[in-house]
């Protein structure tokens, strides 16, 4: 999308928000030269950041998911709140996303410009232009992997570092499965047995398709298995109009386009390319990897990672914190532990009934864990898990599930025929 008049307004609304900075960034790279990061073509766009709070020698950097919410329009409670609380918040635009997807003459940038490695680069010079020698990293789902890609390549600038629901590596998708499966196929935990019951019987009547089963995921790790249960349950009694009204709020979240809020059209490729999101699926029930080849936009086959984590996480001297979520079928536990082994001194945050991103659901808990990590007392962490688990999500969290679970309830009660007529409706 090229810059246009209703565009450039947002824009400038956005640039003008206190704290707002744009750093120079090269549009290409050249070839690499072993050992060093790429140098710059002479073409250059505008990088935005934003930091808010006092400055502090060690501010926190937060690299949201995605890629495709990475705009500074997003996360203004928290940086807002985390400010509240006495830190001072760093938090970059991705490129390719929001005011930070044009070239100088407002066309989009092109593929080449959207790498992980040049997004790593783009952290860096973003720590130059604020005059941060160290930074606290703390990364969200995909913003894990760019924030280890920091630790890797710039390892004197990590002063800490929170894994939150962390990627590892393009293998990932077989720990995916593997918890995908287990639990909502399998059904071998007591809060899935019965679930994982339903889930067979829709998949054996043809009722699940690889969007649904993802957004049953989803479901599970933002609601849990008793709201997820009733959405299962109108489902195989023939109900599916909130089920439909859910399909398409995923749909927007993986595929649509939302100006300056999320933006994956020319982003979401890196996630293929580069960290395998829609993997050769492997012809089995629960492939995750299907539904990603419907939402990709764009290329959807792997090529290669830019770094090689599991070598170099073994090298990280800082603090480290990995937050799991229990629930959690997108990165799911299994890679959280396995990168707390490969960090040296990593301390493990269980949440056992969070879902993915605990800065999206369990904030509060999120920024507890950020306070420990700056008094340096994050080894107490492990003990106080129950406690934050328990801590409410934010009020546009608690709003969703509340709305899901009170729409299905609506939905039970209805007589038969109405959700017929209003499949035919939205149907037509």
């Amino acid at each position: 999308m090229t810059m246009n008049a209703k565009r450039r307004r947002a824009h400038d609304k956005l640039a003008a928000l206190p704290g707002v900075r744009a750093v120079r960034r090269p549009i290409r790279p050249r070839p690499n030269v072993a050992g060093q990061a790429a140098p710059a073509t002479d073409q250059e766009f505008d990088l935005f950041y934003v930091r808010t709070g006092r400055k502090s020698a060690h501010p926190l950097v937060l690299i949201p998911g995605g890629p495709g919410a990475a705009s500074i329009a997003l996360y203004r409670g928290f940086r807002r709140r985390a400010a509240a609380d006495g830190f001072d918040v760093i938090m970059m635009e991705h490129r390719g996303v929001g005011m930070s997807r044009h070239d100088d003459n407002g066309n989009d940038l092109p593929p080449e410009a959207l790498t992980i490695d040049q997004v790593v680069d783009d952290v860096v010079a973003v720590l130059d232009d604020a005059q941060v020698d160290k930074a606290v990293v703390y990364g969200t789902s995909y913003g894990t992997y760019v924030a280890a890609g920091v630790g890797a390549r710039q390892p004197d600038r990590a002063h800490g570092m929170i894994l939150d629901s962390p990627v590892l590596s393009a293998h990932d998708i077989d720990a995916v499965r593997d918890a995908t499966r287990r639990l909502l196929w399998d059904g071998d935990t007591p809060e899935t047995s019965d679930l994982a019951v339903k889930v067979r019987q829709l998949v054996d009547q043809d009722m699940l398709s690889p969007a649904a089963t993802q957004l049953a995921a989803a479901v599970y790790g933002w609601a849990g298995p008793t709201v997820l249960r009733r959405q299962l349950d109108l489902l195989l009694a023939g109900r599916r109009s909130l089920w439909w009204v859910l399909g398409q709020g995923a749909r927007f979240m993986f595929e649509r386009k939302a100006p300056y809020r999320h933006e994956p059209d020319l982003v979401g490729r890196i996630g293929y390319r580069e960290l395998n999101y829609g993997a050769v699926p492997d012809g089995k029930p629960l492939d995750p990897a299907v539904a990603y080849r419907e939402f990709a936009i764009g290329t959807t086959e792997f090529e290669a990672e830019p770094f090689e984590l599991i070598d170099e996480m073994p090298k990280f001297t800082w603090p480290t914190v990995v937050i799991s979520g229990g629930r959690d079928l997108i990165t799911p536990p299994a890679v959280a532990r396995r990168i707390a082994s490969l960090i040296p001194g990593a301390v493990l945050v269980n949440l056992a009934t969070a879902g993915h991103s605990a800065i999206d659901l369990r904030e509060r808990a999120a920024l507890d864990i950020v306070k420990a990590t700056y008094e340096g007392v994050s080894s107490d962490l492990p003990a106080r898990a129950d406690k934050l688990d328990s801590t409410p999500g934010g009020l546009g969290v608690r709003l969703l599930i509340w709305g899901i679970a009170a729409a299905a309830a609506v939905e039970q009660a209805l007589p038969a025929a109405l959700p017929r007529t209003v499949q035919r409706v939205t149907a037509s």
